[in-house]
């Protein structure tokens, strides 16, 4: 993914041997051509054309042995927002090794809880709901006779899949936020807990066990005991899956309590879940501190709800042997899983080739922004001061040119401060939370070059000095850039270039078609170029 972008950052237009014009989200007066809008795989965006807007807003019910929730998708079809997302915990899997049954009070909990998603999603004008059991349904001897009461009650039919299938689809949403990722993706539900290698954007080998916490509660023995059995069966798995030395994805509701506590024991100050990164260390401090602390404090101070809170010191203690067992070179918490997974399936797969933040960025442009398309000019305008940057941070920088006008509405003197809020909190996947940092600066810069007093200075520590140079002079780039694509929006009548030998930057503008170069732009010209360390310079040409 990330090699085509690099050809295309390079200037290897229409790539796919294709012209597309956007009319869509462009003012009439202007046409998008192949030049102003192929990029690779990421040139014209898939939530517009009408192929794909089935994937717009579509409903997901995951009836899981601790918690049902629905998810509403809406948005951005490769880069789904939540529309909406209710969750009841019924702890279906309560019990269920003892009595071999659902829990009753679960199970009509369950019920209700799927009567009134139908209903929300008939209210809504929903297409059919699509509803996933996991492993307390399939494995409970009254499993298919709740499903069958779910059909008569609510007329949903539910799709009990087995513990491979989960891995697979929980696999499939980590892809959904990081395509072509490597590494293995370990789900864990209240009653079973799946692993899946995941490698080039595919999913390879899956397993399943009963290493979900609601199963160990149940267990007869000691703690000693329960341990030995933990280990036991994770050597196993391990036996299976074979070496796993790349990134661990942690999917699940208790694997993200976890996170959460460990946020607290860092006192880290972001708090978005997906993308957190965690090490092993980190892992064995926060399990201990779990072990030894007072968990109903700890949990309020977190965030945690007591529900899930009662499960976390049995999930630290499988989690603890997991990273044990693996030694991973990172864990990240995957904020997506098998509802994710669920939508994954049924995209094309040009679809999920796609840049899962691109795509979302777009979108974000095409609803808010003034001139909606203005990002590719702004993108072509500054791109000769990234010419030798990674792929990677050229991708941000392309993102920063969608997002640069989205806020535009906010009041003047809380803008800046709007742009790095929305950067830093937004439902943005494949994005790390360095990146997240650098492009709340760079959208804050933009409009401020002060950020005293404002959110960034708490999060600044995440953020290298070099990167947040980076981000500054993106920022004033954008600037500038905004100043002149008030005035033109041809791209070849406004260009920057940078000499790094003579430092020199210079605007070059088409004198004949352009308007002269106003004194604003001309003094945020002189900026930039001092933020480079170099000279400023306009040729105003003819040609």
């Amino acid at each position: 993914m990330f090699h085509v972008l690099q050809i295309a950052c390079h200037g290897a237009a229409g790539a796919l041997g294709k012209t597309y014009q956007i009319w869509l989200f462009w003012d009439h007066r202007d046409r998008m051509t192949k030049t102003d809008m192929d990029w690779g795989p990421f040139s014209q965006p898939l939530f517009g054309p009408s192929p794909t807007r089935g994937l717009e807003r579509v409903g997901v019910v995951d009836i899981g042995s601790n918690s049902v929730r629905l998810v509403i998708f809406d948005g951005a079809a490769r880069s789904p927002a939540y529309f909406y997302n209710e969750k009841i915990l019924c702890a279906l899997g309560a019990g269920l090794v003892d009595t071999g049954r659902l829990n009753p009070k679960g199970r009509k909990r369950a019920l209700t809880a799927l009567s009134r998603f139908q209903r929300l999603a008939k209210n809504l004008g929903l297409p059919p709901l699509a509803v996933v059991a996991t492993a307390a349904v399939r494995e409970a001897q009254d499993g298919a006779d709740f499903c069958a009461e779910a059909k008569a009650t609510t007329g949903l039919d539910i799709r009990v899949i087995d513990g491979v299938e989960e891995a697979r689809l929980s696999a499939q949403g980590v892809l959904l936020g990081w395509p072509g990722s490597f590494g293995l993706v370990c789900d864990i539900g209240g009653a079973s807990m799946e692993l899946a290698a995941i490698a080039g954007g595919q999913v390879g080998r899956c397993v399943t066990s009963s290493l979900g916490p609601l199963k160990l509660r149940d267990l007869s023995g000691n703690a000693a005991e329960r341990r030995v059995h933990i280990r036991t069966t994770v050597d196993a798995l391990a036996q299976q899956m074979g070496p796993q030395h790349d990134r661990l994805f942690l999917v699940g509701g208790s694997w993200r309590a976890i996170a959460r506590l460990d946020i607290l024991r860092r006192s880290y100050p972001l708090k978005v879940l997906h993308e957190y990164r965690m090490t092993i260390d980190d892992v064995m401090a926060t399990a201990q501190m779990i072990a030894d602390g007072d968990l109903d404090e700890l949990r309020k101070k977190a965030g945690v709800s007591s529900g899930r809170a009662a499960l976390v010191p049995l999930a630290s203690e499988v989690l603890a042997e997991v990273v044990h067992r693996f030694e991973p070179a990172d864990i990240a918490i995957s904020s997506y899983g098998i509802r994710e997974g669920l939508l994954f399936e049924h995209m094309p797969q040009k679809l999920r080739d796609r840049d899962p933040l691109l795509e979302a960025c777009r979108f974000a442009e095409a609803k808010d922004a003034r001139s909606p398309g203005a990002g590719s000019w702004m993108y072509k305008f500054i791109a000769p001061l990234f010419d030798n940057a990674l792929p990677s941070r050229q991708r941000i920088v392309k993102a920063a040119c969608y997002l640069h006008d989205v806020s535009w509405r906010a009041h003047p003197d809380y803008r800046a401060e709007t742009c790095f809020d929305y950067a830093t909190r937004a439902n943005l996947g494949g994005l790390k939370h360095a990146e997240r940092i650098f492009l709340g600066l760079a959208l804050m810069q933009r409009y401020s070059n002060k950020h005293a007093g404002s959110q960034f200075e708490t999060l600044s520590g995440l953020l290298d000095a070099k990167d947040a140079h980076q981000a500054s002079v993106l920022g004033k780039a954008m600037r500038l850039g905004a100043l002149l694509s008030m005035e033109t929006t041809d791209p070849n009548t406004a260009k920057l270039s940078w000499e790094p030998d003579s430092k020199t930057l210079c605007l070059h503008v088409d004198a004949r078609v352009h308007i002269p170069v106003g004194e604003v732009a001309e003094a945020q010209l002189r900026y930039l170029a001092q933020d480079l360390g170099g000279v400023a310079q306009i040729n105003a040409c003819g040609t």
